[in-house]
């Protein structure tokens, strides 16, 4: 079953909040809802009613593969292409791709190194 977009942004908001650490946002914009772990970005959820779409880190060789497998993820909008994929609404998208995705994005962002001051 193919999550709609309020599903879809939903069931990540749920998935990052779930996730120890977790805090969240308006950093940017009025439409950008931020989730961070230790100060990083790992989830953004983009509140605009036309375009329903989460942006999630993802690791390089994964990401391409998730691009080619599903239409409606693509590479991360507004960030590097190479590290970060928005999933939007559409064929294959489900719950469990979506929560999977965000917890990933999450591991990911926990393994990087803090930046120094």
């Amino acid at each position: 079953m193919s999550a709609a977009g309020d599903r879809l942004q939903d069931t990540a908001r749920r998935a990052a909040l779930a996730l120890p650490g977790t805090d969240h946002g308006y950093p940017f914009t009025e439409h950008l809802d931020v989730y961070k772990v230790a100060g990083k970005v790992f989830l953004i959820v983009t509140d605009d009613p036309d375009e329903q779409i989460i942006t999630v880190k993802c690791e390089p060789e994964r990401a391409r593969a998730q691009v080619r497998g599903y239409t409606s993820i693509t590479p991360g909008r507004y960030l590097d292409k190479r590290h970060w994929i928005s999933l939007g609404p559409g064929p294959g998208i489900t719950e469990r791709l979506v929560t999977e995705a965000v917890e990933d994005s999450y591991d990911l962002v926990v393994r990087l190194p803090r930046p120094t001051p």
